[in-house]
């Protein structure tokens, strides 16, 4: 598919994205713990999951595709890539640079960074392990693609169920495409999720700190989700 065609298929998705049944193909590039919690999810929703795993073969990606119905499939990273218009980059922070620059060709195409990157000092506690975010690296390396960045302040149990807590659940989110992250609020808000808009990649930063936030707070055994109530008024 030519980065034309790409485009015009973005669009078709982009502008129907507020319709439920629509069927997207999403990959995602990573097959532990936000695969296995999103992947199902996704496929519930009537998406069709391609999983990108360096083992497509594997055992543990097998059973994976068991639980994802709607014709999942697994295969490597780059080939699920190319299959897909919407890509959930779900690794390791250490590596998510070195894998994007393996999956080819990422025109036009919405990159859902759900990454944390992070370094543990000697109390414990985890910090930034540099001063430029994940997602803006990310849209560095692939500059045109359209990099969302989402579902990085939650817990993968809470991104399979948000009904696990006694309260909702709020999905901050940053990008520079307006389009692709209207579709991507969508998609947190089919999930069960609210969703909040606050604004360009360059404050992905921000969402990442409050991983770091939650994180660390479970070194004095509080738990939390964030929530953002809001108002309709100033």
């Amino acid at each position: 598919m030519n980065n034309f065609s790409h485009k015009i298929l973005l669009a078709l998705i982009l502008l129907s994205a507020s319709v439920t049944s629509l069927a997207a193909q999403i990959a995602i590039i990573g097959t532990g713990s936000v695969a296995n919690a999103l992947g199902p999810r996704f496929a519930e929703l009537g998406h069709e999951v391609i999983y990108g795993s360096r083992t497509p073969d594997s055992d543990s990606v097998k059973l994976l595709l068991a639980k994802t119905t709607n014709n999942s499939s697994a295969m490597t990273q780059p080939e699920a890539a190319k299959m897909a218009d919407i890509i959930v980059l779900a690794v390791p922070w250490d590596v998510a640079e070195e894998v994007v620059l393996s999956l080819g060709d990422l025109s036009g195409k919405i990159i859902i960074d759900p990454i944390n990157p992070r370094q543990v000092d000697e109390d414990g506690y985890a910090d930034y392990p540099n001063s430029v975010s994940n997602a803006e690296r990310i849209q560095r390396l692939a500059p045109t693609a359209n990099v969302v960045k989402a579902f990085s302040t939650i817990s993968a149990n809470t991104m399979a169920d948000p009904s696990l807590h006694d309260h909702p659940i709020t999905i901050p989110i940053v990008g520079n495409d307006f389009q692709s992250k209207e579709f991507v609020m969508q998609l947190c808000l089919n999930l069960g999720f609210e969703v909040l808009d606050f604004g360009p990649v360059r404050f992905a930063h921000i969402i990442e700190g409050l991983y770091l936030l939650r994180r660390n707070a479970r070194l004095n055994d509080d738990y939390f989700e964030w929530n953002y109530p809001t108002r309709t008024n100033n």
